[in-house]
């Protein structure tokens, strides 16, 4: 049989018609159709207002309210990126080890499993040797990577020399099982995601992270039900779309990861052409339909990081980086946070300013792992330099 997870393990929307447009038949070559979105979008960065079934726009008083508003945002989202996977595709993992190797405290595994029909989806999952000389089961954490068309998720696991930090090696030497699958179209993992039913790279990304969480939750030495992500660049929007759709993530780290659409490269339109910037196939090539009135894409990053509520969200946006603008992510912030008090949880959305470039410092990643040891459990002490 398929493995198939508890219905409730998914957010809930708020009725049928949006687990229509949300969830796509998952039949291989038939790219969905766009979802439509409204006309007139609520404001991006006033998250307290959302619109009734008679489409009057009134302001959120009530965590009702809020589903509401939250369900327009995962329209919006969808209609971008195209349907989340429905259930056809959730076939059997069928999890193979292509190599293993000893590095200390740990094994690194790089695996491959079926994320869908005609699909084995490439990671690495890193393994403390505590976990299967004890018996134990640890906590585990989703890792995905920054932009490398070279080694790909190696960046992650310390393989290719490059200069991003090695992310899912440092938390396995703290004793968290890590997961760092593969992005589509990029270095040597490249499925044919218009013949497999997709929009965008950006929604296969997210349906080959939502079956690696379920590889976890199948693994012996793996601690269920609540997760973490941490990614760097691509890898933290990707850890913040895959947590929109997935509240088994429970702490999210986005390092360099997001700003507002309206403030990307200051709006320069040269990035908002094809295969340019977000229109490129490997994210969200409908975007492109927006170029020149990117105030009425019918979702940003205000609203996604507002829908991560009431769950952990630590965002690093250093102050001199040139991708993603430190200005904008305070923005983001502040109009998430309203949403995060009504919940009752203020304190569970944090962001830093580091003074530095498109980087993921020490100190922030030493404040992220904190933050994971803290709400999932696991080591939490200073890195051991050379």
């Amino acid at each position: 049989m398929p493995h198939r997870l508890p219905r409730r393990r998914f957010l809930q929307t708020t009725s049928a018609a949006l687990v229509g447009a949300l969830v796509g038949t998952g039949m291989p070559g038939q790219a969905a159709p766009a979802a439509r979105a409204p006309a007139d979008r609520l404001p991006r960065t006033n998250l307290l207002v959302y619109r009734q079934r008679n489409g009057e726009v009134r302001p959120v008083r009530r965590r009702s309210h809020w589903r509401q508003r939250r369900a327009e945002i995962l329209h919006g989202m969808v209609a971008i990126m195209g349907p989340l996977p429905g259930r056809r595709k959730r076939v059997p993992l069928e999890p193979a080890v292509s190599e293993e190797v000893d590095c200390g405290s740990h094994l690194r595994r790089l695996i491959h499993y079926t994320s869908e029909p005609g699909c084995r989806t490439p990671a690495y999952l890193l393994i403390p040797k505590p976990a299967l000389a004890a018996r134990t089961r640890l906590p585990a954490v989703l890792c995905p990577h920054p932009t490398d068309d070279r080694v790909g998720h190696g960046v992650v696991v310390g393989l290719g020399g490059t200069r991003y930090p090695a992310y899912a090696t440092e938390l396995a030497e703290r004793g968290f099982v890590t997961l760092a699958p593969a992005y589509p179209l990029l270095a040597n993992y490249q499925p044919d995601i218009r013949a497999l039913g997709y929009a965008s790279g950006t929604m296969k990304a997210v349906w080959d992270n939502l079956r690696g969480l379920d590889l976890l939750e199948t693994l012996p030495f793996v601690r269920g039900g609540a997760f973490g992500a941490v990614g760097h660049s691509l890898g933290g929007h990707n850890s913040v779309f895959t947590a929109v759709f997935d509240d088994r993530l429970k702490v999210i780290v986005s390092s360099c990861g997001l700003d507002l659409f309206t403030d990307y490269y200051d709006g320069n339109p040269e990035v908002w052409r094809p295969e340019r910037g977000w229109c490129q196939l490997r994210y969200m090539p409908r975007l492109l339909e927006y170029a020149g009135r990117l105030e009425e894409v019918p979702f940003d990053f205000a609203e996604l990081i507002g829908a991560l509520a009431p769950r952990v969200c630590f965002l690093s946006a250093p102050l001199r980086d040139a991708n993603f603008k430190w200005k904008s992510v305070a923005r983001v912030v502040a109009a998430a946070r309203p949403v995060y008090a009504l919940l009752g949880k203020p304190d569970n959305l944090l962001v830093e300013h580091p003074d530095c470039e498109h980087d993921f410092p020490e100190a922030m990643r030493e404040k992220a792992y904190a933050l994971l040891a803290e709400h999932l459990g696991g080591k939490s002490f200073q890195m051991v330099k050379p």
